[in-house]
């Protein structure tokens, strides 16, 4: 492509149009870890012909995104642990299945089954664990954050009541 030529009749689509002014944004900060400040997002945001309320709109989108994704990264944080603890119990259960053929037959023969038995649930459990996508991903995501956000009004309001007592 040629240089840029601000007289030329291009026409860009909305998507391309954000992309180049993210890019022109981010070239333009000598520091990445500049910050703006409201006022100066707003101050865009009327260069660009864009009303503050439209700006308000799509700040609440932003932050409903932003904690959406932080809810997300707790949610795949929760599912490892919970994944690593399993491991531990298919560790520890068939460690003792494997020393109890070793003592009782002096080799490994019927553990053996156990053990390619409990490695293919690991392996489903593996591939269910790092899963982020798809439905079932969404479901059990879904089903955790309304337990998570149940815990939490119920601790809001546990914390209210008890703070009501205390005075």
């Amino acid at each position: 492509m040629t240089a840029f030529d601000p007289k030329s009749l291009r026409s860009y689509s909305q998507e391309d149009v954000q992309q180049i002014l993210q890019l022109a944004i981010a070239r333009q900060a000598d520091n990445t870890d500049k910050e703006f400040s409201y006022q100066e997002i707003l101050e865009i945001a009327a260069e660009l012909k864009i009303s503050p309320e439209s700006l308000k709109v799509a700040e609440s989108d932003w932050i409903s995104k932003q904690s959406e994704a932080q809810q997300r990264l707790a949610f795949n944080l929760y599912r490892q642990g919970k994944f690593k603890k399993r491991l531990g119990n298919y560790a520890i259960i068939n460690t003792f299945f494997i020393l109890a053929d070793l003592i009782g037959g002096g080799g490994i023969s019927w553990a053996l089954y156990i053990l390619l038995f409990s490695g293919l649930a690991i392996g489903l459990d593996i591939w269910n664990t790092l899963q982020i996508k798809g439905e079932e991903y969404e479901i059990a995501f879904q089903k955790w954050n309304r337990k998570h956000q149940i815990k939490q009004t119920i601790n809001t309001v546990l914390n209210k009541w008890f703070k009501g007592l205390q005075l």
